[in-house]
């Protein structure tokens, strides 16, 4: 058990996550995803989560795990062509973790998805979190434009809104 952790988790508040994640950040956040899909066929979603709850920390439940379970809870494996993405942010730890469906899942590399995630983390550090999003987002959809490009009409299937929870 991480006491450090455990603080981090209890101690962060709803009032942090909109200091960081602000309404105008969110929007931006949102243009940025709505922009990148008109370039790929894929789906993005991008939820940030300020801390666990305390029966899921005492669990050691980790960043990568609650992504999972955000990714089913947001629907983002449930697309035509399982190209689904989830940028994760969990705010407390710092982690970013991107969960990607099994279609895009099989054509990028794991080390690829990291990367990514290392980039977002370094900008967060820095307190740059709506610079380190987009960064994030763009190289997602770089990503994605390169192994489902965008091809006549496609319908949205996932809301682009970013996610508090």
């Amino acid at each position: 058990m991480n006491i450090k952790r455990i603080v981090r988790h209890l101690t962060m508040t709803p009032w942090q996550v909109r200091r960081c994640f602000t309404a105008s950040t969110l929007s931006v956040i949102e243009v940025a995803i709505k922009d990148g899909e008109r370039l790929h066929a894929g789906q993005v979603r991008f939820a940030v989560e300020g801390a666990l709850h305390t029966s899921a920390l005492l669990r050691g439940h980790t960043a990568g795990a609650q992504a999972l379970d955000v990714f089913s809870l947001l629907r983002v494996w449930d697309t035509e062509y399982n190209n689904g993405v989830l940028i994760y942010l969990l705010l407390a730890d710092h982690d970013v973790e991107i969960v990607a469906d099994r279609g895009i899942h099989a054509k990028v590399d794991a080390q690829e998805w990291q990367r990514i995630c290392r980039i977002m983390e370094t900008s967060f550090s820095r307190g740059h979190y709506e610079e380190g999003a987009v960064e994030g987002i763009l190289a997602v959809t770089h990503l994605l434009a390169e192994h489902f490009p965008a091809e006549g009409y496609r319908v949205n299937e996932l809301s682009d809104r970013p996610v508090v929870l």
